[in-house]
């Protein structure tokens, strides 16, 4: 079983935290697991609510060391795949028809935007549009060559102004963050009245998370939490969203069966929700 992009941690301090979502410290045992180079870390189970997250986990100033030069070419390389997928994503919650009746001025933020090829297609469809990514050579790389403003560093950095845009998109970001209920509170900031979020990130209920557990694409370093559909959906409620759709895909991964039980068992994810990965959109409460 490949997984996705992981990070080679070298020496960082780690903490001890309590759950995201209920506050609880009532970790159980989840995940054993393995970073590249040998070093163990492990998820655990919060037996109040069902989260899964990294613990111990490392310090943020630590932890964002490891997005630079080499993350940087991991994204590069991998910039159309990743950019095709969000283009599905953004398909499969007809994003074009849930938007069109959104009023001037059409603002798009891209949290985690990477080399900004989802930014440069949205403005050509007449959006004004944003970044930010952590990763500075992403963000510069995407300013000069796609020719679309990114911010380098975090979503609470960039300091945007309250109700600043329409539309906060992040794909594959929120189970990076060491504080995703903050993150979401930010989000909802920094939305309009009328805006949207919308949230990709894997889902650990999926069947891929259940058949590989530790040895599943995203039990990585790199994750520090891991939501199903209903850790997910209580976190943003809280938060002051309104979840008004929810699809989930990959039933098995490429690779690990051949064609003729993959595409029965992607159908059967997207239809019943138990995809490997997950998407929501939410309009702000």
């Amino acid at each position: 079983m490949v997984k996705t992009w992981s990070s080679t941690p070298g020496v960082e301090r780690t903490e001890g935290v309590a759950c995201a979502l209920c506050g609880a410290r009532e970790p159980e045992p989840y995940l054993a697991c393995e970073a590249p180079g040998g070093s163990p870390f492990a998820f655990a189970r919060c037996r109040r609510c069902g989260l899964v997250y990294q613990d111990p986990r490392p310090v943020f100033e630590d932890l964002r060391r490891r997005y630079g030069p080499e993350y940087f070419a991991y994204e590069l390389a991998n910039e159309e795949n990743f950019f095709g997928l969000m283009q599905l994503g953004l398909a499969d919650i007809a994003f074009d028809r849930v938007t069109a009746g959104m009023p001037s001025p059409r603002t798009f933020l891209d949290v985690g935007c990477a080399t900004g090829m989802l930014l440069q297609w949205v403005q050509g469809r007449g959006w004004e549009v944003q970044g930010a990514d952590i990763c500075r050579e992403s963000a510069e790389y995407g300013e000069r060559v796609r020719g679309v403003r990114i911010h380098a560093g975090t979503l609470e950095e960039a300091r945007f102004a309250d109700g600043s845009f329409a539309v906060v998109h992040f794909s594959h970001l929120i189970e990076h963050l060491d504080d995703p209920r903050a993150f979401l509170r930010e989000v909802r900031r920094v939305l309009r009245d009328d805006g949207r979020a919308v949230i990709t990130t894997p889902n650990i209920a999926g069947l891929q998370a259940r058949l590989f557990g530790a040895r599943w694409r995203s039990a990585i370093v790199d994750h520090l939490v891991l939501f199903s559909r209903p850790t997910l959906r209580r976190m943003l409620a809280e938060e002051g969203f309104v979840v008004e759709r929810e699809v989930t895909w990959g039933g098995l991964a490429a690779g690990s069966a051949p064609s003729w039980l993959k595409r029965p068992a992607d159908r059967l994810a997207k239809r019943w929700g138990f995809g490997d990965v997950m998407l929501f959109l939410a309009r702000k409460a």
